[in-house]
């Protein structure tokens, strides 16, 4: 099955199905990698932070070697960690994941977030002062992607782009920057269907990448309190209705929006059934169905780590004026 491509504004094919790595620890993400290669993904996303692209790369040259795929018929992409916003840290953290991924380029490398940490010799991700407060710092993100557009300009990636950023900070970016942002990636699930903002990215040219599609459940702050999306009844009875499943439905309905869409597993069966959704069409009815569970419930806001720094993208009525 070859996995329809939605067009980026720099000319490239990007998978609209793609298969994600967040969470996915060391020592079982290779082989859940080559499990999704076998099925078919072609789109494998990334990020520094998740600790586990060396071994990703690994499982990339591997399977290289053994002649199946070509490089060129993957889509790679990575993300830039807050610790490395300075411009001048900014190309270093690429090549590193270049490093990893044993790789010449990326195929879209994404700001991973807004705003930034303090840079640090031992190189935590969430740097912490004395009283246990994360250590923000505020490098303006426009800086920072002035010096991601240097790196297009380079050859090291072929497209660049943002995740977690609301749309004053991407007016930002399209007025003050010479790249219109490629993609971006957000949180995007029933529960949270982001249709104005869809909207707002489609009309400026802006691909957008759903992560957690099926509401990230296993995320390690998540609470029994919260909604669970898969339990839904409306995505149950959608799903019943094709011999399907609530993942499914959820999958679905971002790829018939246009919507890219990465949901991640570790198990090889899991890996294979989210795959499974190229066999059915969802109606209009059933589109307007589950448009109609929205809650606007974010999960993966990251408020408990950066809600302070004025550069995180879901303060109420956000302004830098």
């Amino acid at each position: 099955m070859s996995v329809p491509n939605v067009k980026l504004n720099t000319g490239y094919g990007m998978p609209i199905l793609g298969f994600g790595t967040w969470q996915s620890e060391k020592g079982v993400v290779g082989a859940a990698v080559k499990s999704a290669l076998n099925v078919g993904y072609r789109h494998i996303d990334c990020a520094w932070v998740y600790g586990n692209e060396k071994e990703i790369g690994d499982a990339l040259e591997e399977t290289f070697k053994e002649g199946k795929i070509k490089r060129e018929d993957l889509f790679l992409t990575s993300k830039l960690w807050n610790i490395f916003h300075d411009p001048e840290d900014v190309e270093d953290s690429l090549r590193e994941t270049l490093k990893f991924l044993q790789t010449d380029y990326l195929d879209l490398y994404l700001m991973h977030w807004p705003f930034s940490f303090f840079k640090n010799d031992n190189r935590d991700i969430l740097p912490k002062d004395g009283d246990d407060k994360v250590m923000n710092t505020y490098i303006h993100y426009l800086d920072t992607w002035k010096a991601m557009e240097n790196c297009q300009k380079k050859g090291l990636v072929r497209s660049i782009g943002v995740s977690n950023f609301n749309e004053y900070q991407i007016n930002k970016i399209i007025k003050g920057g010479s790249i219109v942002p490629a993609v971006h990636q957000i949180e995007c699930h029933p529960y949270l269907n982001e249709e104005t903002h869809i909207k707002y990215c489609k009309d400026n040219g802006i691909a957008v990448t759903a992560y957690a599609p099926l509401g990230s459940p296993k995320r390690p702050w998540g609470t029994a309190e919260e909604p669970v999306v898969l339990n839904d009844p409306v995505l149950k009875k959608i799903a019943d209705k094709y011999g399907k499943t609530p993942a499914h439905v959820a999958i679905k309905f971002q790829m018939q929006r246009g919507v890219i869409v990465i949901p991640k597993s570790v198990t090889p069966a899991r890996i294979s059934s989210n795959f499974e959704v190229f066999d059915f069409e969802l109606s209009n009815d059933d589109m307007d169905g589950i448009r109609g569970v929205n809650r606007n419930w974010r999960g993966l806001s990251f408020d408990w780590a950066a809600k302070s720094h004025k550069y995180w993208a879901y303060h109420p009525n956000y302004s830098e004026d």
